[in-house]
């Protein structure tokens, strides 16, 4: 599973990175707003640090609009991914430009129809928002679930992203269902590599260690 980044931030970006597990980025214009910073020049420092698909997302509501920014920022960079929201305009959009050839994410899906749709109409990428559905009472790993078994059945090679991913938790539930690409943002993805008793492991070892020392030079 790929494992991407949801934010904005370069210095997070940048330090995830140095890990060498970031596969891609994730943003959308409130975190791209938080940042402070020109659009354009966000996602291209983004695509210098990260090589990987990148998501930047349109912010009109009219077909012919969403088809004219999703070319603009085609041009960008080769690894930016178009993210069109899930209303009928934007599968208006979606249709056209991924006959161009321009990579999308299509983003704001909640329920697998959403999906099925997205992928007939030529999307590389759905994004369900798992943790959304979770605060409102419905089990948001089940939409995945169901969404990768519908790809399965027809083939499709529609990537499936799950995105509002909230803790640790999601992400291991999302790579035991399968799912192409977990998003996070910063402070989930810095939980992933600890727990506690690693934590006490280390000291224990590096404890050991020092006593060790001192009984050779005392």
């Amino acid at each position: 599973m790929k494992l991407f980044l949801d934010t904005a931030n370069l210095d997070e970006i940048r330090e995830i990175a140095s890990w060498g597990v970031l596969d891609g980025v994730t943003t959308n214009p409130t975190l791209v707003a938080k940042e402070g910073r020109d659009f354009r020049e966000t996602i291209l420092e983004i695509c210098k640090i990260v090589d990987g698909p990148i998501s930047a997302e349109v912010v009109s509501t009219t077909a012919d609009e969403m088809v004219w920014e999703a070319r603009s920022y085609a041009q960008w960079h080769k690894n930016v991914y178009v993210k069109l929201p899930m209303i009928p305009e934007g599968l208006k959009a979606l249709a056209a430009v991924s006959k161009e050839g321009i990579k999308t994410n299509v983003t704001l899906i909640f329920q697998p129809n959403q999906a099925l749709l997205a992928a007939k109409a030529g999307a590389s990428i759905v994004s369900p928002f798992i943790g959304r559905l979770d605060d409102h009472s419905h089990e948001g790993m089940e939409i995945i679930a169901k969404i990768k078994t519908i790809f399965r059945n027809y083939g499709y090679k529609t990537e499936v992203l799950v995105a509002s991913v909230r803790d640790p938790v999601h992400v291991v539930d999302a790579a035991m269902i399968g799912a192409d690409i977990a998003t996070m943002p910063y402070g989930v993805f810095k939980k992933l590599p600890l727990h506690p008793l690693t934590d006490i492991g280390l000291k224990r070892f590096l404890d050991d260690w020092a006593k060790a020392k001192q009984g050779k030079t005392g």
